[in-house]
C-alpha cells in the first residue's frame, strides 16, 4: 500500500533525542549501533562528515513507532524499524520481522514519518495508518 494513500490515522509517536547525549551513548556502548540501526540505514549515512543528528533522528523514528503502536522497549527489535530516504530526500519507514508482525496485528498497513534535526536534538514524529 503507498504511505499517502493508506487508511485513517490508527496511531501518532513523536519521540525526541539529545543529540549530545546519543553522540556520548554511540561512544560508549559497543555494538550499540549496531543493535539498533539496520545494516541500510547505517550505509546510507557512513558517508556523511557527522551522521549523529541523522542517526538520533531515526532513532527517535523507532521510538515514536513504538508510541504509535502503543507498545514500549521489547516489543520488537529496533533494528526492525527501518527508515530511508526516498530519491526525493522524503523519509520513509518501513518494518520487517517482530515489528512488521505487530503491525499487521495492530491492522496498521502505512506509515508517514517527519524527521527533523538542530545541533542539539532530533525529532520524529510517526502516523500509523490503518490497512
Amino acid at each position: 500500500m503507498d504511505h499517502l494513500t493508506a487508511g485513517r490515522v490508527v496511531g501518532i509517536g513523536i519521540d525526541a533525542v539529545d543529540i549530545a547525549r546519543f553522540r556520548r551513548i554511540l561512544g560508549r556502548r559497543a555494538g550499540f549501533e549496531r543493535r539498533v540501526f539496520a545494516d541500510e540505514e547505517r550505509t546510507a549515512l557512513a558517508g556523511r562528515a557527522d551522521p549523529v543528528p541523522s542517526l538520533a533522528a531515526r532513532f527517535a523514528a523507532k521510538e515514536a513507532v513504538m508510541k504509535a503502536m502503543g507498545v514500549g522497549l521489547g516489543a520488537f527489535r529496533l533494528v526492525d524499524v527501518i527508515v530511508e530516504r526516498e530519491d526525493s530526500g522524503a523519509p520513509r519507514l518501513w518494518l520487517r520481522g517482530g515489528a512488521a508482525a505487530l503491525a499487521d496485528r495492530h491492522g496498521i498497513g502505512g506509515w508517514q514519518v517527519s524527521l527533523t534535526h538542530t545541533e542539539e536534538l532530533a525529532q520524529a514524529v510517526v502516523l500509523a495508518l490503518a490497512r
